[in-house]
Parts: structure tokens; C-alpha cells; sequence
């Protein structure tokens, strides 16, 4: 059984779906503080704490738990700005508390759930894993804390792990069932789609002036469902011994700027879409694309579903299920 944490999230939820068609079985544990018990539906869950030992040790107790993949964590950059602390708490002395409980079930396996905030400003894109490490918010710090952990947990305790650094992820199962929904949205592409489907006014640019073509930010977007996919397929590899312990980053190796995305948005939708031009935010790089070559040569995997069309056409088929728009 694979313990997925936070698996009533965005991503989790995908990678649940995902681990159960490819065989596996799941247990979700999540707090449901911003996952949606809807998205577990139809699969075994466990309500805890990942900062609670007794909750995790319940879990690791009662479960045969084979190995885990851990998306809970705090994911918002402006409120991990704001309250350091509560992103220390959750994604680092969290983690360490489940780290602990592995430790004592004797579960040597584990997927994390990482960033591409973990490099800050790059020097340079594309993006590797060899790229400095310098975040420039608590959210990535608390998650390259959290990967410097297992490095020394791997070094002391033999866990085994692969670190899976994310780029923009975007999209919905096109199935349906799962999706973007958070309750302070600060993505991209669900703010312009609510736009779309009249449930604001209007999305900011946050920043013109940037040296990219046309003067904002460029980022390299991947659909949900391939992240999901890369999960598997790490999962897999880590068991089976046929990878050692490293970070992988998740992107396609392109990028497209703010204003690429509101129109492709506007062509798929069909709507008008209503923009602001705004200052920047600040700490935000201009262009982050990933170097994709180690994910392809030690996952076997590439991003299939991650062309902008699929990407916002299913973003979009969710958002109108979700939220009713005709």
C-alpha cells in the first residue's frame, strides 16, 4: 500500500488516480485543511495531522505501508513570506515527524513533492538539477530544507528517495473529478480562467517590463496529468532499485509568458478576458524553464500532455464543471 500525503489536493489528487490505474493501492492522509473530500471519493483515506506524531504513527501502525509519496505542505510564496513560521512548522518540522514514523515502521521509500522554487533567481535557463539552490521565499527554503533532510536521512538511515522538482503545473484531469480549486488562487491560469467564466473582473499582469519578448514573465507549464504520470514511473524505478536517491526536475523544457497563456486562453475559451497591467512582484524571475534531460534519462519520461491547447482546454472543461458556467 502507498501512502500518499495531502493526496485530496491538486497534484496528490491526480497522482492518487494515477498510482490506482497503474495497480497500486493507496491510502490517503490529509487534514482537508485545503484539499476537497470530494477528490477522495471512492478511495480509502485517513483524516491526521502530517505535524501530529500520533496521527502518523496510527497510520503506520494499522496500514502495511510500503512507501510514500508526500505532497502535504504549505504552498502559498506570498503567505510563506508572511508566516515563515507556519511554513517551517508544516513543510519542515512536518516532514521530519513523517520522516520519523517511516524510520520506526521500517518504510525506506519515499516521493517528495519539491519546487522550482528552490533555485530562486537562476543564473541561467534552461534550469538543471545542478543549478544553485537559492531560494528567495520561505516556501522554497522550507522545501530545499526538507530535501536536505532526506539527503542526511538517506545518509544515516539507508531511506531511499527521489525529489521531484516541479515547474508550473497546470491542467485538470480531463476525465473529470479533479482540478485547480483553492481558496486564495494565485496561479495563472485558473485566475484568467475564472475571468473567463465571469467570476472576476479581470487578471493582473504583474510586470511589463521584463527582458523576455514581450515584456512578462515566461514560465514552463506541465500538465497535471504528466506529473502524475512522473510520480509512477519514479515510484516504480525507486522499488525496483534501478535508481539511486536524486532530484529530478518536472517541466517541458519551454516556456510561455503571461500573455501567451491569456491568449490561448481567450482563443480556447471563446471569451474576452480583461487584463490589468501591474507592478512586479517582487522576487519574481523573469524566465524559469527547466533542463528536462534527467527526467527523460532516469524516469524514461517526457511531458505528453503539456502543450498549451491541452493544458488550458482541460483547466477550462474543469472549471465549468466545477464552478457551473455555461
Amino acid at each position: 500500500m502507498i501512502l500518499v500525503t495531502g493526496g485530496a489536493g491538486y497534484i496528490g489528487s491526480h497522482a492518487v488516480r494515477a498510482l490506482r490505474g497503474a495497480g497500486f493501492d493507496t491510502l490517503t492522509f490529509d487534514d482537508f485543511s485545503t484539499g476537497h473530500r470530494d477528490f477522495v471519493e471512492g478511495t480509502p483515506y485517513v483524516e491526521g495531522d502530517i505535524c501530529s506524531a500520533s496521527d502518523l504513527e496510527a497510520v503506520f501502525s494499522k496500514y502495511p505501508i510500503q512507501a510514500v509519496l508526500h505532497f502535504a505542505g504549505k504552498a502559498l510564496i506570498a503567505e510563506s513570506n508572511r508566516s515563515p513560521e507556519l511554513y517551517y512548522r508544516t513543510n519542515v518540522m512536518g516532514g521530519i515527524q513523517l520522516l520519523h514514523a517511516m524510520q520506526t515502521a521500517g518504510v525506506r521509500h519515499i516521493i517528495f513533492s519539491s519546487t522550482c522554487a528552490v533555485y530562486g533567481i537562476p543564473p541561467s535557463v534552461p534550469i538543471t538539477e545542478t543549478t544553485p539552490r537559492e531560494p528567495v521565499n520561505a516556501y522554497g527554503e522550507t522545501k530545499l530544507a526538507f530535501e536536505r533532510a532526506l539527503h542526511w536521512f538517506r545518509q544515516s538511515y539507508g531511506l531511499e528517495y527521489v525529489a521531484l522538482r516541479y515547474f508550473n503545473a497546470a491542467g485538470a484531469n480531463p476525465e473529470g473529478g479533479t482540478g485547480e480549486d483553492h481558496a486564495d488562487e494565485t496561479h495563472l491560469i485558473p485566475l484568467v480562467l475564472d475571468v473567463a467564466a465571469g467570476r472576476r473582473s479581470e487578471v493582473q499582469i504583474l510586470g511589463i517590463d521584463y527582458p523576455t519578448p514581450d515584456g512578462t514573465c515566461v514560465r514552463d507549464f506541465i500538465h497535471v496529468s504528466d506529473l502524475a504520470e512522473a510520480h509512477v514511473l519514479a515510484l516504480r524505478k525507486l522499488l525496483a532499485g534501478e535508481i539511486e536517491s536524486q532530484a529530478i526536475n518536472l517541466g517541458t523544457g519551454n516556456g510561455l509568458s503571461v500573455r501567451q497563456i491569456i491568449e490561448a486562453a481567450r482563443r480556447i475559451t471563446g471569451r474576452e478576458i480583461r487584463v490589468m497591467e501591474a507592478a512586479r512582484r517582487p522576487g519574481d524571475p523573469a524566465i524559469l524553464v527547466a533542463a528536462v534531460e534527467r527526467a527523460s534519462a532516469q524516469l524514461g519520461w517526457i511531458a505528453r500532455e503539456s502543450d498549451v491547447e491541452r493544458i488550458i482546454s482541460t483547466a477550462w472543461g474543469w472549471h465549468r464543471r466545477r464552478f457551473r458556467q455555461s
